[in-house]
Formats: structure tokens, C-alpha cells, sequence
């Protein structure tokens, strides 16, 4: 067999490039350094005890809710560090439909993360809080309350200074 040397093989096209990337409003965390800490600390404090693929479940649908692509693509690479699985990650989206994926203790915080995140729909109705309540010690309970409203105080930070997605690795804080 011969191989032909002077034929060139041609490099493909370039794709198409992506959109730019807006800046930021506000470096928020320089100009609030001691809130950003206290932020930080909190976040420390409220995923003591979870499971770490539950805590990262519950903190990438809030951020779906929320439209924070900063906390989604944080969370979804934290979610795979921590090893979960690319499905179920992908799934999350459409939980409801899509139940056969997660325990019915996952779907009881998926369900209690939405009502938490979503108070404009009225206050967390009894029967999601029972469920929750149901799958949880009080004490967990408690926990996964705090992890539902810490990661929604950062989806408004990230959303309204417009903080941009895709520079974060599994391992970086902020």
C-alpha cells in the first residue's frame, strides 16, 4: 500500500463563534468583601450534614429556577466532581417527568427546593413540607431548608450583577 504524501488535507472550518460574553454590572464580592465572606461561611454551615450529590442537585435546580447560569454551571461541574452522573444532571430540568432518575427522598427536596425558590406561587404548601419532613430527620431538614435559601441568595447576587458562566473549576470558591 502507498499513501499519497502531496495530497493536503484540508482543515475544517472554524465552528461559528460563540456569542460574547457581557460584562459583569458589579463585582460585587471586591466592593462587599465581609459579605461575600459571610456568604461563604454560611454556605459552609448550611451543607453540614447533606449529601453532597443532594446538596448539588437541590443548588443546580434552584439556579434553573432562578436563571443564574454562574450557579448552574458551578454546581452542575461540582455535582460531576462530587460523581454524579451526566443523566441525571441532564434530567433535572424536567424532575417531574423524569422521576424514575432520582430517589423519593431526592424528588421530596427537588419538590421542597421549588417551593422554596418559588414563593411567588404562595407560601411552601403543607403537603410538600410533609413530604420533605417525611425523608428528612429535623435536624436535615433544617439543614436542607438553609442549602434551599443560601443557594437562592446567590443566584441573586449572580443574576443581578450578571455574573458570567463557564470560568469556574470543581474546587474554586467565587
Amino acid at each position: 500500500m502507498t499513501i499519497d504524501t502531496t495530497t493536503r488535507i484540508e482543515a475544517t472550518p472554524s465552528p461559528t463563534p460563540y456569542a460574547p460574553e457581557p460584562p459583569a454590572r458589579l463585582e460585587w464580592a471586591k466592593h462587599a468583601p465581609e459579605v461575600y465572606k459571610a456568604m461563604i461561611r454560611l454556605d459552609a454551615a448550611a451543607k453540614r450534614g447533606l449529601d453532597p450529590k443532594l446538596y448539588e442537585l437541590v443548588k443546580i435546580r434552584a439556579s434553573q429556577i432562578n436563571h443564574c447560569a454562574l450557579c448552574i454551571d458551578m454546581h452542575t461541574k461540582d455535582a460531576l466532581a462530587a460523581g454524579e452522573s451526566v443523566e441525571r444532571i441532564v434530567q433535572l430540568s424536567a424532575w417531574e417527568e423524569s422521576r424514575a432518575f432520582y430517589t423519593e427522598r431526592e424528588l421530596a427536596a427537588l419538590e421542597l427546593t421549588e417551593a422554596v425558590t418559588v414563593l411567588t406561587d404562595g407560601f411552601v404548601p403543607d403537603e410538600v413540607y410533609e413530604k420533605a419532613a417525611a425523608h428528612f430527620e429535623e435536624a436535615e431538614l433544617a439543614q436542607l431548608i438553609a442549602a434551599i435559601a443560601v443557594i437562592n441568595a446567590w443566584n441573586r447576587f449572580g443574576v443581578t450583577c450578571r455574573m458570567a458562566p463557564g470560568h469556574y473549576r470543581p474546587g474554586q470558591h467565587g
